[in-house]
């Protein structure tokens, strides 16, 4: 596959956002979808709903077993085999059919939603048909490898990330703190795609006491911990039994499912801990408000999306002081940090908000104050901003060449 070559990155400070321009048409290629539930398909999720109103039309090529259509736009599924260290996912391989696919839609702007297999045949794609691109970056594989046991992958997978990036006419991430670390790393032409919440949706509400009682194993009396995601080792997890369990009258709640669930039931034996599995809709807002604070572990993650729905049900946040989560948390103000190096801390905060519930009120309110400014919608307008970015990028290259 030959793709197309760099860009200076000086060019691209002379543009500006455009309005009032005609509908685009989009190709968009990504690694995960429906009905796999993550951060990345919700915010997937969210951009076709958006597209659909703005009257954009999209071309989705995703993971096969998902659905045909969503919000207006047709899915392609493509098959392949799971990923060896990370079984959730799969490396999915293109069929010979999927080039003229691409043509027949004619794109304005193929999409690759972290290339890596097909995000890459995406890429390929648009060269071949001479149109523009946008790669974002979602998922930290770099350091996911470390947690895996295949550190020594870490390197060679930077910079497989970095060829294919600064071979499209414009790199996004999800926060301010991955933008940094992808600079660093050389990759160029980055730009912050900002994340927003549905507010309608996830919003502060009465407690649903028999969720209470269900999340915290019968005693809705206890301080209720609350996590959402995905058992995995790269969400640090584990500690937490430790750092709470000390404590007599807490509860905790993993709500979620992973390669690592039946790992962390054994581990979790004896404690106050229940595994919900995955919730969805109204059942997750009901968990969200039946919490007394979300605790948020992970050090991988390129924003943290599931703290931002906590905020804006009015539940504080407790999270590791590193990546995306640094540009939704204000330490003190609508949340509270602690040192990843320095797990102890989670233990005191949690005892903290137990025994100062005017401390967690405020915390609570500045969350939902937060969390009601992040508009979903401005961020898929900023999104569309910058395809029209990249299209203009592109066609100075091709000028230039």
């Amino acid at each position: 596959m030959s793709l197309p070559q760099t860009i200076d990155s000086n060019r691209l400070a002379a543009f500006s956002p455009t309005t009032n321009q005609p509908p685009l048409r989009i190709a968009l290629f990504t690694e995960t979808f429906l009905p796999k539930i993550d951060g990345v398909v919700t915010i997937l999720c969210l951009m076709l709903q958006r597209m659909s109103e703005l009257g954009h039309q999209v071309l989705l090529f995703g993971p096969s077993g998902g659905p045909d259509e969503y919000a207006g736009a047709q899915i392609v599924g493509v098959a392949g085999p799971k990923l060896f260290f990370y079984p959730e996912l799969r490396m999915l391989l293109p069929r010979r059919d999927l080039l003229q696919r691409v043509r027949n839609f004619q794109p304005d702007v193929v999409h690759a939603v972290h290339p890596f297999f097909l995000g890459t045949y995406g890429l390929w794609c648009a060269r071949s048909l001479n149109v523009a691109t946008v790669a974002s970056f979602h998922t930290h594989i770099p350091k996911y490898l470390e947690y895996y046991g295949y550190d020594y992958l870490a390197r060679p997978a930077w910079a497989y990330s970095r060829f294919l990036h600064n071979r499209a006419d414009l790199s996004l991430c999800t926060s301010t703190a991955m933008r940094s670390e992808l600079r660093e790393q050389g990759f160029q032409r980055v730009r912050w795609w900002k994340r927003g919440i549905d507010t309608d949706r996830f919003s502060p509400g009465s407690t649903d006491w028999e969720t209470r009682s269900r999340l915290t194993g019968g005693k809705p009396e206890n301080f209720l911990v609350v996590n959402v995601g995905r058992h995995a080792p790269e969400k640090g997890l584990h500690q937490l039994r430790d750092q709470l369990f000390p404590q007599e009258g807490v509860s905790l709640a993993l709500i979620g499912d992973g390669p690592s669930n039946a790992d962390l039931k054994r581990h979790f034996a004896g404690t106050a801990t229940t595994f919900p599995g995955y919730l969805k809709g109204e059942e997750l807002v009901a968990a969200y408000r039946a919490a007394d604070v979300f605790l948020f572990p992970s050090t991988t993650e390129t924003f943290g999306l599931v703290a931002l729905e906590a905020m804006a049900c009015r539940v504080p946040v407790i999270a590791a002081r590193t990546g995306g989560v640094l540009d939704t948390i204000k330490d003190g103000i609508n949340g509270l940090f602690f040192d990843p190096e320095q797990p102890q801390q989670i233990g005191e905060l949690v005892q903290k908000l137990r025994s100062n519930p005017l401390l967690r009120d405020r915390l609570a309110e500045n969350a939902l104050s937060h969390a009601r400014s992040q508009s979903w919608r401005a961020t898929m307008d900023q999104l569309v901003d910058y395809y029209r970015k990249a299209m203009r990028v592109h066609r100075l290259s091709v000028r230039s060449a």
